[in-house]
């Protein structure tokens, strides 16, 4: 009886020959493929850090936007958001001899939408708009101030 249950077992080499086949083919794939640093830190190449490190700095940062424009934001809703948020990467800017030579742009109106177009994902709390409903063309800034959006700029509501 034993004999009969085992006779045809060839069938069952070859799907376990072709899994062996697959399994080696991929550490060998993984080895070679996979840098040697990877995982060490995190689900991430160590390496990466220190490269990284050699890119130059293009954020200044609170304090060094503080140091000049330190009456900027005074109060006002957006006093909590940093300045790169809106007005980007500013080491530029910060670090020149001349910093009107590497005066930033102002930021688009669009920006705005970026965190206040209407999501029923936001809290209800959140001030959302519908651009549609709101305003039907032109730039945030031409009703808003920036800095204080309450503050009402000249020619607007």
């Amino acid at each position: 009886m034993a004999e009969g249950r085992f006779r045809d077992y060839e069938h069952l080499l070859r799907p376990a020959g072709l899994a062996l086949l697959g399994l080696v083919g991929f550490l060998v794939l993984r080895g070679v493929l996979v840098p040697d640093d990877f995982g060490r830190y995190g689900h991430y190449r160590a390496s990466a850090l220190d490269e990284n490190r050699g890119e130059p700095v293009v954020f200044a940062g609170q304090d060094a936007c503080l140091a000049c424009h330190e009456d900027g934001r005074k109060g006002g809703k957006h006093a909590g958001v940093r300045c790169e948020a809106c007005h980007g990467a500013l080491a530029r800017h910060a670090e020149a001899d001349d910093p009107a030579a590497a005066k930033p742009t102002p930021p688009d109106a669009q920006l705005c939408l970026v965190c206040h177009l209407a999501n029923v994902a936001k809290p209800a709390s959140f001030p959302q708009i519908d651009l549609e409903e709101h305003a039907e063309a032109g730039s945030c800034l031409t009703c808003h101030g920036a800095h204080d959006p309450e503050q009402a700029m000249e020619g607007g509501s």
